[in-house]
């Protein structure tokens, strides 16, 4: 352990952690140094949510005005395939070179990104400079959940698990409200734009507030791990994009792209066992504890964004609600989200235990995608408000315990990469998540028009199975009744699925090991006690 002379040098030259090996957030000064911290970090996580729902209402007006309508997804997908693709490398980054200096590298990138597509000419240019955008998006959560995990120990961390849940409904909800209002007013450009003066902020208080110790590896970046590793989650993501809606999913550039992407990430995982410095270390993987939870987040990332797309469709086509709106039709599921997040925080603070959150997340999270998939025609708004809640409940005590247990079961140089693991293998779900229901609502929307209506049902659903307002409006009664069939048809099969797959959670929680959190507020063992003496080492500065 370090002597106490140099335990007590100031806090410029020896931040870091305690003496312990874990953080520590005591003391008035400072807690409120870390809480300007944690305000710049929710404002940066926030900018990473809201940019794909603000961008996505202003789309419509962004073709008008630049046109290139065949090459719209890819405003979507390049974004997303950065930021899939650099998300592990920026946690890597930031175990070897940094916490600090990596976070603030991706703000800097995406504000770059932001500028230059709102300042795009053309479809061509906004796609490329999305791209840059996304680069610096993946660090951005990253950053974030491995920033908080290095000021705050586990035990503490639940106190904070409310904030980001409310984060996290904010954008939802907010999202196309906030993207409607400002293509409305200022132009589509400022979606881009209203990154610039939130993100200055957030960068200006990390850069003055925040001091984590530098680091300096000698070790050179696993350059060829990190290229296998791009090419197996791009071509995961492109297959899972395209997948029954550009090509078929028998078809031959579907099945190439599965297969490089099978050969890219078998390599990755051999040469993991050979580098130097891998990208991510496999022994992390060793520990019963953060594989579950990989697992979990990938189904909870899965569920999720699969019922965040088709409840909105389910409540505007069947029973009749206001796309404007579309955000707040999922409040009753954020706001159960956001309260049981809270609760499971503070509980977990104050009590060390965590296992039953899973447990009890995995049996909701079934049940509420059950009920869900026994919506039909006649389901109620209150009765369809009550199922999202039930399944609110249940994500609500996964999401933060997810990545709170996956970071208590890894050591704190490995902070970064279990982070950004965590993260990536949600992002997967998501994407494995819309693409699969998505297919199975489109066939099961197309075979109950073709039908109830015949010819005219298939034909209305030949482009798209999903009809906005106005053209569901245009539709004749009869082919707009057996529309509202075939929505509901579709979001049972969906569901269905869904639910099938959440109880992956349910039996994966059960073998959770609840293992101690580490630190404030965590029973030290005898032998430590010289370590008490050690006086606290600020993260953060004073303000």
């Amino acid at each position: 352990m370090a002597d106490k002379t140099k335990a007590a040098e100031p806090a410029a030259e020896q931040a870091g952690p305690q003496a312990d090996g874990q953080p520590a957030v005591e003391g008035g000064k400072r807690q409120r140094s870390v809480r300007v911290v944690l305000l710049a970090l929710m404002l940066t996580m926030m900018l990473a949510m809201l940019d794909n729902m603000i961008v996505g209402t202003a789309m419509p007006t962004i073709v008008g005005d630049l046109g290139g309508l065949e090459h719209l997804s890819w405003v979507v997908t390049a974004y997303t395939l950065a930021t899939a693709a650099s998300t592990p490398i920026w946690g890597k980054l930031g175990d070897m070179y940094g916490r600090k200096g990596a976070f603030m590298t991706s703000i800097v990138i995406f504000l770059i990104g932001s500028a230059l597509s709102g300042m795009a000419q053309n479809m061509g240019e906004l796609i490329g400079f999305r791209a840059i955008q996304g680069l610096g998006a993946g660090g951005l959560m990253v950053g974030v959940m491995a920033i908080i995990g290095d000021l705050i120990p586990p035990r503490e961390r639940g106190k904070y698990q409310g904030m980001m849940a409310g984060i996290m409904a904010l954008a939802m909800i907010g999202g196309p409200l906030i993207g409607g209002t400002i293509t409305d007013n200022w132009g589509w450009r400022w979606s881009f734009y209203i990154n610039l003066p939130l993100g200055a902020i957030a960068l200006a208080a990390i850069s003055i507030v925040l001091h984590l110790p530098k680091k300096r590896s000698e070790t050179r970046i696993d350059y060829l791990g990190a290229a296998l590793l791009t090419i197996g989650i791009t071509s995961i993501v492109l297959v899972t994009t395209w997948g029954g809606t550009e090509y078929a999913w028998s078809s031959a550039r579907i099945m190439e792209l599965i297969g490089l992407g099978v050969a890219a990430l078998v390599g990755f995982v051999f040469w993991q066992t050979k580098a130097a410095e891998p990208i991510v270390p496999l022994h992390i993987f060793r520990s019963r504890n953060f594989t579950l939870m990989s697992i979990i987040g990938f189904v909870t990332g899965f569920a999720m964004f699969g019922a965040t797309l088709f409840l909105p469709l389910y409540q505007q086509a069947v029973q009749g609600a206001s796309a404007t709106n579309s955000g707040l039709l999922l409040l009753p599921m954020l706001g159960a989200m956001l309260v049981t997040s809270m609760v499971a925080g503070r509980v977990t603070t104050a009590t060390g235990r965590y296992k039953i959150f899973p447990v009890i997340g995995g049996v909701l999270m079934v049940i509420g995608l059950y009920l869900l998939s026994t919506m039909d025609t006649d389901t109620t708004r209150f009765m369809s408000g009550v199922y999202m809640a039930v399944l609110g409940l249940g994500m609500g005590c996964l999401m933060q315990v997810t990545m709170l247990v996956a970071q208590n079961s890894v050591e704190m140089k490995d902070m970064g990469v279990a982070s950004s693991s965590t993260t990536l293998f949600r992002t997967l779900g998501s994407s494995f998540g819309v693409a699969v229901m998505g297919a199975l609502f489109n066939n099961r929307v197309k075979d109950v028009m073709a039908e109830k209506a015949g010819a005219l049902g298939s034909k209305i659903t030949e482009q798209s199975p999903q009809l906005d307002a106005a053209s569901l409006a245009k539709l004749p009664a009869a082919a707009r009744e057996a529309y509202q069939h075939a929505v509901s048809a579709g979001t049972h099969s969906a569901f269905l699925l869904g639910a099938s797959v959440a109880v992956i959670v349910m039996i994966s929680s059960v073998f959770v090991k609840e293992v101690a959190l580490k630190g404030a507020g965590a029973p030290k063992p005898a032998e430590d006690g010289a370590q008490d003496e050690a006086p606290q080492i600020p993260l953060a500065e004073p303000v």
